[in-house]
């Protein structure tokens, strides 16, 4: 999974410094941009642009533009190839580009469609001139405007339909520190998430695991320093769980887990609990040993499993007791929620 912020240019050169210094601190790998924004009229691209991407190369962060066919030329260049000499690697085309042209520009950027609009009649002329989707990336819109966004479904529709072409899938979530305006209300990609303003972690989450997309971008200007860390996290594979563990089991606090990639239904399993994170002694049946596992519980497999021994797991659901399971202690409720997401690989860490 890929993160990534948003940069405009009206914010200002200052701001977007220290949101590209943030973003490099914190793992993103993309950002966007439009220069097709009403209110950012009167911007100097020439200058300004030049400038945020410098700092985004400096940074290792690919930028997606959202361009049309005089974009080139507030940037001062006199043909769009140009565009790639200023660091931009992915160019979003909404309109004005036959099949011909985007495939041709597809050999030096990344072409980035519209994943909500686009058509299998365009997806078929594109083809049909030779496009290698491998370069193509299918972008969703965010929606400032309340009850307009879309529903996680439909999202989740469209991505398998665009990723089993071949496209990357990319994904808005609204920040929680600096809106941005007109309307200063957020801009969520999936309208559910509009009510949740100040849980990015787990829209971010959401959008990529349930809704299919392979990168989320913040589309907002900013975020809190709280979702800063979080975003650190997604972006390093992990995500931090806060819990209450029982006498002998804080080895299992402070390092990442990853759960398996043949992800259980039922149970978070640590790839790492009977390698490298494994206890140095035998795991004895405790007074854990048997106990009921609600949703969220997290246990240790005894010596009685045999070579499962010291195997971690957390209940995904709520399951009755094993002897062969100590139940080592359980996940705060806040955190409960992001136990859905943590499957196929990624990682959490107990703190």
């Amino acid at each position: 999974m890929q993160t990534g912020v948003s940069v405009y240019f009206r914010a200002g050169m200052e701001h977007n410094e220290q949101i590209i210094a943030r973003a490099r601190q914190a793992g993103a790998t993309m950002a966007f941009t439009s220069m097709h924004i009403p209110e950012e009229e009167g911007v100097d691209y020439g200058r300004d642009a030049r400038h945020l991407l410098g700092l985004l190369r400096d940074a290792g962060i690919s930028l997606i533009v959202d361009v049309g066919p005089e974009t080139y030329e507030k940037l001062g260049c006199s043909r769009i190839e140009e565009l790639a000499d200023l660091g931009i690697t992915h160019v979003r085309l909404d309109y004005g580009f036959s099949p011909e042209e985007t495939v041709r520009l597809s050999e030096t950027f990344h072409i980035v469609c519209n994943a909500s609009t686009v058509t299998k009649a365009e997806i078929a002329a594109w083809r049909a001139v030779g496009a290698d989707f491998s370069r193509f990336a299918a972008c969703h819109n965010y929606y400032p405007k309340q009850h307009t966004g879309l529903a996680l479904e439909d999202v989740r529709a469209m991505n398998d339909r665009l990723s089993a072409y071949g496209f990357e899938t990319i994904g808005f979530v609204l920040g929680d520190a600096e809106l941005r305006g007109p309307l200063h209300e957020g801009l969520p990609m999936i309208e559910a998430h509009r009510e949740r303003k100040d849980d990015v972690a787990l829209n971010m989450l959401e959008a990529a695991f349930a809704a299919g997309c392979d990168a989320v971008l913040v589309g907002d200007p900013d975020l809190s320093d709280a979702s800063w860390e979080r975003f650190a996290q997604i972006s390093a594979g992990y995500i931090e769980l806060g819990c209450e563990l029982g006498d002998g089991y804080g080895y299992l606090r402070g390092q990442v887990h990853h759960d398996r990639p043949d992800s259980s239904a039922r149970v978070i399993r640590s790839q790492e609990s009977r390698t490298s994170l494994k206890p140095a002694s035998p795991v004895a049946p405790d007074s854990g040993a048997g106990a009921a596992r609600p949703a969220g519980s997290i246990a240790v497999s005894n010596s009685d499993y045999l070579r499962y021994m010291g195997e971690l797991e957390i209940a995904r659901i709520d399951l009755t007791g094993d002897a062969r399971m100590n139940v080592a202690g359980q996940v705060h409720a806040e955190d409960m929620r992001l136990l859905p997401y943590i499957r196929n690989g990624f990682g959490f860490k107990l703190v």
